[in-house]
């Protein structure tokens, strides 16, 4: 099987960790075509770990890292399988599976810039027996770019409307956009907080994983002061290329903020971060779209009914809707990205855009990890007696 040929299964547990989403996708006609998708649920003690690490809530020694990573790496491999056995394809069909892996940081500026995603890609290769394309990010930052966002080229592949400027909005823990322009140029960085702060309080407050249809929030009132104050912050008046992630905006982060009183009603407090959620993505379609025609959204946001009405009146007269209405799975939209991004560093292609990240040059991401198994013996040389 040569590097262009076969299937190709993508794997991404995005900021959220809700699941570790896996897409089985075709490139037989040059795009990606989304063949099965399957969405595996994490062991409740393994996410509530990650969540805790990825919002510096609890801290790991080295033997404790190590563990960790293998340990995601084994979760990632059964989300693999999972998604061949549920489908009825053996492992010969795929020709890498691209894995993004969990990140725990993503620190992109600094002295010595770096992220971090964790799921041992060895275990996933020798598990599965297939080849593994894993840490995708790190030689953009390498360039020095801000490693992410990594899907505006598949957006602007499988999205892009020529001589129309629109703009794919990805509602996942962080909220990112991409600009696709009718020129051509695409734009794309994250906007900041999506649907980790919403599902970090819903669940202190209520319990719940997540806030299902807005509810929760739709139940309280916006805090306009509290509302103000987190606008303030300075990520959302940085210029692109940008990118965050958990590890800056978390409870901690919203507890930092003296109008977060200790009286506030925890349903106000709901609805003021969806209000934040909406009004900074918002704020930088308009900034950085005005002319956008549409935005189409994907990502677990879109499946609460009360952001995406809040986000269709700050955006109007842009018509606003799920990718789904394009043909483009909105729950799956990422890893087929990922997907995408194997078969690119199969090819020797480059997979990120650096008027995206910021990068000095385009690069060919991620590294190769062999599962393929080889009955041909090592040869042991020695010299002359």
């Amino acid at each position: 099987m040569d590097d262009a040929s076969g299937l190709y299964l993508g794997l991404i547990s995005g900021t959220s960790a809700d699941s570790i989403d896996a897409a089985l996708v075709s490139f037989a006609h040059g795009r990606p075509q989304l063949l099965a998708a399957h969405a595996h649920p994490w062991p409740p003690a393994l996410r509530a770990q990650v969540l805790a690490l990825a919002q510096g809530e609890a801290a790991l020694d080295l033997d404790a890292f190590g563990r960790l990573d293998v340990a995601l790496g084994h979760c990632f491999a059964e989300a693999a399988q999972r998604l061949l056995e549920l489908n009825g394809y053996s492992a010969d069909t795929v020709r890498a599976i691209g894995s993004h892996g969990q990140t725990l940081r993503h620190r992109p500026t600094g002295e010595h810039p770096f992220t971090l995603q964790l799921g041992d890609p060895s275990v996933m290769a020798e598990r599965c027996g297939i080849d593994v394309v894993a840490d995708f990010r790190r030689a953009d930052v390498a360039a020095g770019g801000q490693g992410a966002p990594l899907l505006p080229a598949v957006h602007a592949m499988l999205l892009g409307r020529p001589g129309h400027t629109r703009v794919v909005l990805n509602l996942g823990g962080i909220a990112n956009i991409t600009v696709l322009d009718a020129s051509g140029r695409v734009l794309g960085f994250d906007t900041g907080p999506a649907n980790g702060l919403l599902d970090a309080w819903c669940l202190r407050h209520r319990g719940e994983a997540f806030d299902r249809d807005g509810a929760f929030a739709a139940s309280g009132r916006v805090d306009a002061a509290l509302l103000d104050a987190l606008l303030g912050d300075r990520y959302f008046a940085l210029p692109p290329p940008k990118s965050t992630g958990r590890e800056y905006f978390h409870l901690d982060w919203l507890a930092a903020h003296p109008q977060l009183t200790a009286a506030a009603h925890p349903a106000d407090v709901q609805a003021t971060l969806l209000e934040l959620t909406a009004r900074s993505v918002a704020q930088a379609v308009l900034r950085h779209a005005p002319e956008a025609e549409d935005v189409l959204v994907c990502g677990g946001g879109v499946h609460n009914s009360r952001l995406m009405q809040r986000l269709g009146q700050l955006l109007a007269p842009r018509a606003l809707c799920s990718t789904q209405q394009y043909g483009v799975d909105p729950d799956f939209l990422e890893a087929t990205a990922f997907a995408w991004l194997a078969r690119q560093r199969l090819l020797g292609l480059p997979g990120n855009l650096p008027a995206v990240t910021g990068a000095s040059g385009s690069r060919v991401l991620g590294a190769l990890y062999l599962g393929r198994r080889t009955e041909t013996p090592i040869r042991m040389f020695s010299g002359a007696n």
